[in-house]
């Protein structure tokens, strides 16, 4: 377990988590602060940040939080104490020109590095998971770098080809066929062997997260899982046929099932796991569950839910909501979502070290 390279950073045998900035103009650098001023984070995990420390220390001095940068340039100068978060300095952002909740493509720039170094880092076991703060891809687009999302430039970067993103927030764990593309596009996406393939990513991830419910849910896609083909043929002839070929592979699933109430009843842990279609599908019912909306103060109170990349050959977690650019430098965004990410990099990486 641990850093490979400089094996003494993790002589307690606690993993090294490598934590991107985020866009800077978002919240992220505030929640990966205030993840880290978390005694329990350090109990857990030797934590690092990666990003431009300029940024930290100004967050820190704007919102008065209680802790002290420690830049440094390499993995092996952090030195983990709680109140004195390492930030590996990337030395790309101008500060004088940082505008909280702003879309620019110096913060696409930066946010887009900071995910690539954690990258490289933990294919050089350097660390030994990564975990992702909240990018804005317009940002990233306007830098040059047309990627739709933090799952795109893993897959990109580590020359992965089969991968899903993975929701998870207590009960409920949700993988999609498909994400960034348009509900048309979505609709085209469902084929029998695509639905098979996250399927099993699924069963890993559930395995890897410690779930001992291997019960999967297969949603449908049109209403009421098309009706004996009223309502759309891609049930019947795409949806039905994958989940049979599951079962002849071994794996405990039921499906398709109308999602209306598959999602009610993944929410009571009937199910272990679920597929979802695609993108809204499975994020409307993962936010309902997982966000608290405070009416009267007209923001979140918490942000709670996990996105992992399943597929991948390093570990990668990530919080399950946007930059929340409206809140950006205020000092009221929940830490939540990061801690929560951050605790599931550990699960992982503990699996995956038992597996080796």
């Amino acid at each position: 377990m641990g850093i490979a390279n400089n094996t003494s950073l993790s002589n307690d045998s606690k993993p090294v988590i490598a934590i991107t900035m985020g866009d800077p103009a978002s919240i992220g650098p505030e929640i990966a602060i205030k993840a880290l001023l978390q005694q329990n984070i350090y109990a857990i995990c030797n934590p690092l940040i990666v990003g431009d420390a300029n940024v930290f220390q100004q967050i820190v001095g704007l919102l008065g939080l209680p802790a002290t940068i420690n830049v440094i340039h390499n993995v092996a100068d952090a030195k983990f104490e709680l109140g004195k978060p390492d930030v590996l300095h990337l030395d790309n952002v101008d500060t004088s020109k940082l505008v909280f909740g702003e879309i620019a493509a110096m913060c696409g720039e930066a946010s887009f590095q900071s995910v690539k170094k954690v990258i490289e880092l933990a294919l050089d076991k350097q660390v030994d998971a990564t975990v992702t703060g909240p990018i804005n891809k317009k940002s990233i687009n306007e830098a040059g770098h047309h990627f739709a999302g933090h799952t795109e430039i893993y897959a990109h970067f580590t020359n992965t080809k089969k991968y899903a993103m993975l929701l998870v927030e207590d009960k409920m764990k949700v993988i999609h066929v498909s994400t960034h593309v348009s509900l048309r596009q979505a609709c085209d996406l469902v084929k029998k062997d695509r639905i098979i393939e996250v399927t099993q990513l699924l069963h890993g991830g559930m395995l890897s997260l410690g779930e001992t419910n291997l019960k999967i849910g297969i949603a449908g896609l049109n209403p009421h899982a098309g009706d004996s083909g009223l309502f759309g043929t891609e049930d019947d002839l795409e949806i039905l046929p994958a989940v049979e070929e599951a079962k002849r592979l071994g794996y405990d699933v039921e499906g398709p099932v109308p999602p209306d109430t598959m999602f009610a009843k993944a929410a009571t842990g009937y199910y272990g796991g679920v597929v979802a279609m695609y993108h809204d599908q499975g994020h409307i019912p993962f936010k309902l569950a997982g966000f608290k909306w405070n009416a009267e103060k007209n923001r979140m109170d918490s942000v709670k839910g996990v996105n992992i990349t399943m597929g991948l050959p390093i570990i990668r977690t990530s919080v399950d909501h946007g930059t929340a650019f409206e809140i950006a430098g205020k000092g009221i965004a929940s830490a939540d979502a990061m801690i929560l990410a951050i605790e599931s990099a550990v699960q992982l990486s503990k699996y995956k070290s038992s597996k080796v």
